[in-house]
């Protein structure tokens, strides 16, 4: 059975290896995996995912993870930017799971939170040549590019109104 839930503060360190096991395909990195872990540990990639209270709950936002039976297949998170508009971040699924919904129901979800919240826009950034996939599920959803909101300049980015 899959299950969206909150992060709990000790699942940090699997819910970035499942980032890192998506984006390893995704990305057709060819160092081994671990290697490739390694290198973006180094980096501090996901360096907001060590403090998610911090990062996401105390601002403004929430970080989930779906769970099916007791493994962790996917997470999505939001947070605050500015008054009124949020962020939808780490929005990955196991690559066995692509196709069948979930990530739908799990941005639904982010969604749902981010509307509650209050919020009149929500954000993203993603990488239109290598995720393209998602870049195009983002724009079936409603969101449109939008100028960068932040230095990453390999990212789109795009917004939608809530």
């Amino acid at each position: 059975m899959i299950e969206i839930r909150r992060i709990q503060p000790d699942e940090a360190p699997a819910a970035k290896r499942l980032i890192y096991r998506v984006a390893h395909v995704i990305f057709n990195d060819q160092r081994p995996l671990e290697e490739s872990i390694a290198y973006h540990e180094s980096r501090h990639e996901l360096k907001d995912m060590d403090d998610t209270q911090k990062n996401y709950f105390e601002n403004g936002g929430i970080f989930l993870v779906m769970e099916d039976e007791v493994q962790i297949i996917g997470t999505g998170a939001v947070r605050q930017l500015e008054d009124k508009i949020c962020e939808l971040k780490r929005l990955w699924l196991l690559t066995e799971y692509h196709g069948t919904g979930l990530g739908y129901r799990m941005t639904q979800e982010l969604l749902s939170f981010a509307r509650e919240k209050g919020y009149k826009r929500i954000r993203l950034e993603t990488d239109q040549s290598r995720q393209n996939r998602a870049f195009e599920f983002y724009k079936r959803l409603g969101f449109y590019e939008i100028a960068r909101y932040s230095d990453n300049q390999d990212d789109v980015a795009m917004e939608m109104i809530l």
